[in-house]
């Protein structure tokens, strides 16, 4: 197994001071695993995750795996690494990936400076790579800076939007029952052909699902059944939660998943995917202005205009960048009075260029206080409008002088 030091070389320091982003609900995020222990009368358990990443993607039809493909620039398993990195409680993450393509992982980890990575080679089907990574977490590997977690999550590299609410709720009942699972309602129904290619039965569909990701487990519960399962199960099985019925005769607790849980399959799957980063990327707006937080000042009317014209958005100012990088908010308005600040914006600018993220929307950057407080509602609208038109890929700035 191969470790990859943590996140690789860090973003710039942050420039500008940025007033408070949701202080308060960060810690509570961070809290949300050690409250649900609590309310079950037992401790927070300690949580790994392994993606498996060895597919070839044939179904798709190109050359380049799908966990590889870009989108908006940026390989689709980077997208599903940051959403796992965003949730405080999971300890580490395991990615199963071909010896072909184990440099290209790296450089994916160290440019988009992702955090807590390991890396293991998969093995050639979905199970064995799966239990790679279960041998990597389970303190038998000689130089190996993991350790075994409580639970660990099971989730497909090319499953980019799932949400801290879906994983936690699967931990959670996955501490509770030994294993936990993602469904989602059939959206068609199930028919049976017989041999000679006619129809000899079908499912009715209420009382049936869709297995999704992620699925979680009591970590001695699936590594035990993968040592278990044989070289069919290994070979042909895709269902973790039936090797914890097979083979430990644990009963998985099943978990509503959301529409999001959908998984990157064939070349349109893409497209889709972009669209739903794009519109996701527009809802938040950051304010950056040198003020005080007790101030009267530009910026912080400009905020307020900028809610009112964007009523979709979630406009907001902060005081930690990277964190506010974490959260996926790609959108800056910076408001500078004095001229020597300037050069703090430029910092801010320098470090979203070094950090890589896909800037879908203009940088606004506002250099003078006067002409804007002499035509703010025009200025908010003109602001709007750039953040609206949505132009992939372009870092503007809008010099009000």
């Amino acid at each position: 197994m191969e470790s990859w030091p943590p996140g690789g070389s860090g973003p710039a320091e942050a420039g500008p001071r940025l007033r408070g982003l949701r202080g308060a609900d960060l810690a509570a995020s961070a809290s949300l695993l050690s409250r649900a222990g609590a309310e079950a009368g037992c401790s927070a358990p300690a949580v790994a995750a392994v993606l498996p990443a060895g597919g070839s993607g044939e179904r798709m039809g190109v050359s380049t795996p799908k966990q590889f493909c870009p989108i908006l620039e940026r390989p689709l398993i980077s997208y599903t690494l940051q959403a796992l990195e965003r949730v405080s409680w999971i300890k580490d993450i395991v990615v199963a990936v071909t010896g072909e393509h184990m440099e290209a992982m790296k450089c994916i980890i160290q440019r988009y400076q992702h955090k807590g990575i390991s890396l293991v080679e998969s093995g050639v089907t979905r199970h064995r790579s799966i239990f790679n990574g279960l041998k990597a977490l389970a303190e038998d590997q000689p130089n190996c800076r993991l350790s075994k977690p409580e639970v660990v999550i099971i989730h497909d590299a090319v499953r980019p939007f799932v949400e801290e609410d879906v994983l936690l709720k699967v931990v959670t009942a996955a501490k509770e029952h030994g294993a936990a699972g993602a469904i989602r309602p059939l959206v068609s129904t199930v028919i049976s052909p017989s041999v000679d290619g006619c129809l000899d039965h079908s499912l009715e569909r209420a009382r049936h699902r869709a297995s999704e990701m992620p699925q979680a487990f009591l970590f001695d519960v699936i590594y035990e059944a993968y040592q278990q399962c044989s070289d069919y199960d290994l070979e042909f099985g895709t269902e973790c939660l039936h090797l914890a019925l097979k083979y430990c005769h644990i009963k998985a607790k099943l978990i509503e998943g959301s529409p999001d849980l959908w998984k990157v399959t064939y070349k349109r799957d893409l497209y889709a995917a972009e669209s739903i980063i794009k519109e996701r990327i527009s809802q938040q707006i950051c304010v950056v202005t040198d003020a005080k937080e007790d101030e009267e000042h530009v910026g912080h009317r400009l905020e307020e205009m900028l809610k009112n014209e964007l009523n979709h958005v979630k406009v907001t100012s902060g005081r930690d960048l990277q964190q506010i990088i974490l959260e996926k908010c790609y959108n800056f308005v910076c408001v500078n009075v004095m001229t020597s600040d300037f050069e703090e914006t430029q910092q801010l600018l320098n470090m979203l260029e070094e950090s890589n993220l896909s800037i879908l929307y203009p940088v606004v950057v506002i250099s003078d206080e006067q002409k804007l407080q002499e035509s703010l509602r025009q200025g908010a609208t003109i602001i709007a409008a750039l953040i609206k038109e949505r132009n992939s890929g372009l870092i503007g700035q809008l010099l009000v002088a």
